[in-house]
């Protein structure tokens, strides 16, 4: 007698909540599912993230080949793809006829070379001192050298493009004469120094990491046996640190090598005078025309060199640069 009711309640029950899942929603149920399995969901926030990702990173590239592929009487029905479907791969090769693309692309490749190895130098012997030395006010004056990197290239623009130029004479004290500095401009001093300057602090700081991790009786050891503290530097510290050296020397080579302001700025923009990549690529504009699928193929023709530079050293980065963020 008293199984029945609770059968009928039960029942009641069932068909109550059925209606209530028939009147949802996608979006309800898409919340209701979502909470029962919040793996599907993070699965799928993955790959909406990553395909924004790819399309924001990946289109502008898409977008050069497609201009770089078009014909120049189809630039101005230029669509997602070449129009006609025809593939003008001819720009490839007029690029190096119309300017001399290889020795601008050399100018870059040497420039980035240079500072990269007066960064590593330099930035070396900061980081032992900031990694492996205790003095008073170290941590004040590594984030003072980390805020130049924050620096806008325009603040040192006038000052440097004086100097450079042959403007500025030097006084030396108690003769009242003065030198005039040398002149750098059109040469690769007036780039390479600038470069060196912005592009140190964020070596050093990773050097400084990858130094201060490796044990002091390493080095201990090494001067026990006569080796000074430059000679422990680059016989026992700089090898341990290759990692570290390595993800230094990449950054500050695509960073030099992606520049444009100090690029542009400092010279005339003739490949005899240093010019980089960048006066290459603006190079190709004429007085009345502007042919963007020349422009477009010497961006990708710049770009491949760096492309396959980081793939083939992105190990070494992000491992570096997570060794460094991991430090405690």
């Amino acid at each position: 007698m008293g199984s029945e009711p609770q059968s009928g309640d039960s029942t009641t029950t069932i068909g109550t909540s059925g209606d209530r899942e028939l009147k949802r929603g996608p979006f309800s149920r898409w919340v209701s599912s979502s909470i029962k399995n919040p793996e599907r969901t993070y699965r799928a926030m993955f790959y909406v993230v990553t395909a924004f990702f790819l399309l924001t990173t990946l289109f502008p590239f898409y977008w050069l080949l497609v201009l770089a592929l078009t014909p120049p009487r189809a630039l101005q029905n230029v669509g997602l793809y070449p129009p006609g479907g025809t593939l003008n791969v001819e720009s490839f090769a007029v690029v190096f006829q119309r300017v001399p693309f290889h020795i601008f692309m050399f100018n870059s490749f040497v420039l980035g070379i240079l500072t990269t190895v007066i960064v590593l130098l330099l930035a070396s012997l900061a980081g032992y001192v900031f990694g492996r030395l205790r003095f008073p006010g170290r941590g004040p004056l590594m984030l003072a050298i980390l805020a130049i990197s924050y620096f806008p290239p325009a603040a040192f623009l006038l000052p440097l493009y004086d100097l450079f130029t042959g403007n500025v004479a030097i006084p030396i004290p108690f003769t009242g004469l003065a030198v005039g500095f040398p002149e750098l401009y059109n040469t690769p001093g007036a780039m390479v120094l600038p470069f060196s300057a912005l592009f140190m602090p964020l070596s050093i700081f990773i050097l400084t990491t990858f130094y201060g991790q490796i044990p002091d009786g390493l080095e201990d050891a090494a001067r026990v046996e006569g080796t000074t503290r430059l000679g422990a530097l680059f016989r026992v510290i700089i090898p341990l640190s290759a990692p570290g050296v390595a993800t230094a020397g990449v950054l500050t080579f695509i960073s030099v090598y992606n520049e444009f302001f100090f690029s542009f700025l400092m010279n005339n923009g003739e490949p005899g005078s240093w010019a980089p990549l960048v006066a290459g690529i603006i190079g190709l504009q004429g007085q009345y025309d502007t042919p963007y699928h020349l422009m477009a193929a010497a961006s990708i023709i710049g770009v491949l060199p760096v492309a396959i530079l980081v793939i083939v050293a992105q190990e070494k980065i992000v491992s570096g640069l997570t060794a460094g963020a991991l430090k405690e």
